[in-house]
């Protein structure tokens, strides 16, 4: 049975994005840290340096979504408000997706982005705050893409485009003899450097810089990550990344992909689904992909037995014949 929606709830969803245009300004000003205990909006415009108006304005709009308290004229964050500060790193990263999704219709149009510029063209805050946001969200689907994966044994591994390294430190940490390295360009290795200190793996997960779309992969490795990369390529490009990947991996390695899967019919699961749209704004040629696609893909570069240890879920494992 299809899901309908009223055209009431159709323009709601229209409008979402006053309120996120007014969190997103609020944490781009740092609005609930630099609020403290609470504050006047004269007060907090001087804090930030803003105009007083316009800062009243935007703070009785945040009492008006929930995000902040009001009372005696003295605004105040909420218990949850307190939260969305610098500890959440994720969050400027949504900033940052604020002008790529501004130009989607432009996109529609011409069929590309139109803003497009690739991570190695990053501002270093923009580059730091994406490689943030990745590792917050990793955390916990690392130990699950491990778990899912089944392999314990593994002795090398390659964390294609392995971002903060979240995903080799936590194979490191379920395979005791193994060693990973990360390829990934230069402006993220010493942010990598950082979380793999912080892990205290130093001497067994190193980070080498490169572009994955036209460095030297090596050889001999047993296990090869693509954790997150495909969707910023086009078929073409996949396909032969994947026979790359095939050619660095000893007879009877294991590829894991882990990435957005697509139903057949292309519009589910919803956040695949608009994830496809988030590669059509911010990459040349990115999208999202089906199971079948993929199988394909691995299969053409020699994969056997590849399986999808949860029907709903993002991993593939392919075992190399």
């Amino acid at each position: 049975m299809e899901k309908t929606r009223s055209p009431a709830d159709l323009i709601q969803s229209a409008r979402a994005f006053q309120e996120s245009r007014v969190l997103l300004t609020a944490l781009e000003l740092d609005v609930f840290t630099t609020l403290g205990e609470g504050a006047t909006a004269a007060e907090l415009s001087q804090r930030l340096g803003t105009d007083p108006r316009a800062t009243e304005m935007l703070l009785n709009a945040l009492v008006a979504v929930d995000a902040l308290g009001k009372r005696d004229a003295v605004f105040r964050c909420t218990v949850e408000s307190k939260a969305l500060g610098p500890a959440q790193p994720g969050l400027l990263h949504m900033v940052h997706l604020w002008d790529t999704w501004s130009s989607l219709t432009e996109c529609v149009k011409s069929g590309r982005a139109v803003r497009s510029r690739g991570p190695e063209g990053f501002p270093e805050a923009r580059t730091r705050a994406f490689i943030a946001a990745m590792h917050a969200r990793a955390q916990q689907s690392a130990q699950e893409t491990v778990r899912l994966s089944g392999i314990r044994d593994a002795k090398r591994m390659l964390d294609v485009g392995g971002g903060s390294g979240a995903f080799s430190i936590a194979f490191a940490k379920a395979c005791p003899e193994l060693r990973a390295e990360i390829l990934d360009l230069g402006a993220v290795v010493p942010l990598a450097e950082e979380y793999i200190h912080e892990a205290g793996l130093q001497s067994r997960v190193r980070v080498r810089p490169g572009d994955m779309r036209t460095a030297e992969l090596g050889e001999g490795f047993d296990l090869v990550l693509l954790s997150a990369v495909c969707h910023m390529f086009s078929e073409d490009e996949n396909r032969l990344l994947i026979r790359r990947c095939a050619r660095a991996l000893v007879r009877g390695g294991h590829l894991v992909i882990r990435e957005f899967i697509l139903q057949e019919d292309r519009t589910a699961p919803p956040h695949a689904a608009l994830f496809a749209l988030n590669m059509l704004v911010g990459t040349e040629h990115g999208n999202t992909y089906t199971e079948s696609e993929y199988r394909t893909w691995m299969e053409d570069a020699g994969f056997a037995t590849i399986t999808r240890p949860d029907p709903e879920g993002d991993v593939l494992v392919g075992s190399k014949i």
